[in-house]
């Protein structure tokens, strides 16, 4: 059967020869040591080559004649100054002889016809030459290998050096994986600013008309986990420009003036377009700000930090470039960055509310099955204070724990211990004696019962027992809806709750043990700041705390507060006089229901943990 492909020509075979001769010497590490270990291992199949003879047994030319005179010899190998000869009986054996003798006068000599053996001789010149080229070149080639390899580092040395003033900046290219708008929930003031800067970059022409500029920047602070970095991604898959995102930290260099050098190359590679965006992560890093003593710094990260002022608002106009930048210490940042004409606009992203709450859970529960029976507005109800990341971990959790027990939906109780988990930590089983229990019981019940008797707290969720963390039981009380005053009754009557735990063990056991800890520590810091910065207290609407001071040229700095020793002294008895108060209103409602308390703390050490339901069904009995 004849092929039916045809030749691709003279340049098609041409080409094929060209590729199999084809090689390129790559001068790597790894590629010397291949090559050495190769050239060794050559030498030394030669050297075995030649030296055959070493696998045999040996015998004297004498008996190899006087064996060759009575006919037992059927073939002899002339190799060089060695002699393999075969035996009839099929043994082979190695002889020694002179080199500058010949075999054949040696075998006449001693009056053996050569005709009746079989002589071979074997030509050792060309693997002799082989062998000598190679163990006398080698050691040069070596040596020349090893030169061109410290040139070459050292080259790339030198090129490093040089580069170190490049911007290390990573651009996010239009066919990247991009997060958009639509995948960010619970910030929509902050997503609203975003947008108006997509669309100044992608219609110029509508806001210039009208005499309006495109901001220079836009400074995105919050707590951690808000969802900054996130809302940045969303404006690099919504912008369809150039990209350039690059952390506060990576500008920062060992070397003096590399920092400055990096914004510089970050700029200009920013402005060969039409239009992009820079992203600085974290730009409290050299951001901060400058030294207002007597001593001004000068060091890289206020040459940096002049640089990228500048580089905002100096001269030479930035009219296509947007920075946006993020932190969740804005209070540290310099002034002459947070001016107009640089960063224009200071999108402020708190925690999410509960709207925002539910709307941040429905876009993490993708890709996840859920049982019908969750109720969002529930789970937005009981996690309050949960920043997006929080609750992107919670969800997570909860599938880790329901695959844990092989279950095939997330039901609303692997969501609940979820939020436990992430908000406390996982539980442990620590081995605790019966009064320990007991303790522990009697403790979590008096916060439970002090909480439920007040007008002002929110209902009690859950009381535990269980250990987690670094607490030995807890009891969850999640605001029921999010608070932006505090009234100074609500948080006298959150104080009485924390000493709740302390009055208990009081009243049932006559001591005090150290589980009250924590509680007396957060209950001291609510009392001071009720005095020293909220102004609750008989001293008057005066704060006393340390302050911010501002400086004639704008810089900034901490002042400790300037109070007497009166004073100091007064502050400490208005905070003695709210914490006493508080843990006498806390006794007073647990001698009023110690058969609650006593019938809260038995069941707790029944079940070792009560549900909200169950805890207001013991209250009403």
């Amino acid at each position: 059967m004849k092929s039916t492909a045809k030749p691709n020509g003279k340049n098609g075979y041409k080409k094929n020869i060209k590729k199999i001769f084809e090689f390129k010497l790559n001068l790597t590490p790894k590629n010397i040591i291949l090559w050495i270990i190769a050239i060794i291992v050559f030498t030394m199949i030669l050297s075995n080559a030649r030296d055959v003879s070493k696998l045999f047994p040996s015998k004297p030319l004498s008996t190899l004649l006087q064996d060759a005179k009575s006919g037992e010899v059927k073939k002899v190998e002339v190799i060089d100054t060695k002699l393999l000869a075969t035996y009839k009986d099929g043994k082979i054996y190695s002889i020694n002889k002179e080199s500058q003798d010949s075999f054949y006068k040696t075998l006449t000599d001693s009056g053996v016809d050569p005709k009746t053996i079989e002589i071979d001789i074997k030509d050792t010149t060309g693997g002799a030459i082989w062998t000598s080229l190679i163990s006398n070149v080698l050691p040069l080639v070596l040596m020349v290998v090893f030169f061109l390899f410290l040139i070459r580092q050292a080259r790339g040395a030198q090129d490093n050096l040089f580069s170190f003033g490049q911007s290390r900046a990573k651009l996010f290219a239009k066919d990247t994986p991009k997060v958009t708008f639509a995948s960010v929930a619970g910030v929509d003031e902050a997503k609203q600013e975003l947008s108006e800067v997509v669309d100044f970059l992608k219609n110029p022409h509508k806001y210039q008309a009208l005499g309006a500029r495109t901001p220079k920047g836009v400074l995105l602070v919050g707590p951690s986990g808000t969802g900054k970095t996130l809302l940045a991604r969303a404006l690099a898959g919504e912008a369809k420009v150039p990209f350039f995102s690059m952390a506060g930290s990576e500008f920062m260099e060992m070397l003096v003036g590399v920092g400055a050098s990096r914004v510089r190359d970050l700029f200009n590679t920013a402005k060969k377009s039409t239009a992009a965006i820079i992203f600085i992560d974290e730009i409290d890093a050299i951001g901060r700000m400058r030294s207002v003593g007597v001593m001004g710094g000068h060091d890289e990260r206020e040459q940096t930090l002049n640089q990228i002022l500048v580089e905002m608002d100096g001269f030479t106009q930035n009219e296509n470039v947007v920075v946006v930048a993020a932190t969740n210490r804005g209070d540290l940042l310099d002034p002459a960055l947070l001016r107009p004409g640089r960063f224009d606009r200071r999108v402020v992203l708190d925690l999410p509310d509960m709207t925002g709450r539910e709307a941040i859970l429905k876009i993490h529960i993708n890709g996840k099955p859920i049982a019908k029976d969750v109720d969002w507005q529930k789970v937005a109800k009981r996690t309050v204070g949960f920043s997006g990341a929080d609750l992107e971990n919670m969800l997570n959790e909860a599938a880790i724990l329901a695959a844990r027990k092989n279950k095939t939906t997330i039901n609303m109780e692997d969501i609940e211990e979820a939020a436990t988990k992430v908000k406390l930590g996982p539980e442990k089983k620590r081995l605790q004696t019966d009064l320990d229990k007991k303790m522990t019981a009697y403790h979590e019940a008096g916060h439970a019962i002090v909480t439920y008797r007040q007008k002002n707290m929110d209902p009690v969720h859950r009381i535990s027992i269980v250990s987690r963390g670094m607490s030995l039981g807890y009891t969850l009380i999640p605001p029921q809806k999010d608070r932006i005053h505090e009234t100074k009754t609500h948080l006298l009557e959150e104080i009485s709750s924390m000493l709740g735990g302390r009055a208990a063990e009081q009243l049932i056991f006559k001591e005090m043990t150290t589980g009250a800890a924590s509680d007396i520590d957060k209950a001291s810091s609510v009392a001071r700041d009720m005095v020293v910065e909220f102004g609750m207290s008989d001293l008057g609407p005066i704060n006393f705390g340390p302050t911010i001071d501002t400086t004639e040229w704008g810089g900034r700095y901490f002042n400790e507060a300037h109070i007497s020793q009166d004073m100091q002294n007064k502050i400490d008895q208005e905070v003695k006089m709210i914490i006493d108060k508080c843990y006498s209103e806390a006794e007073k409602i647990l001698k009023k229901s110690k058969s609650k308390l006593d019938l809260v703390a038995v069941e707790l050490l029944k079940k070792e943990t009560l549900e909200r339901e169950d805890f207001e069904r013991l209250m009403l009995q």
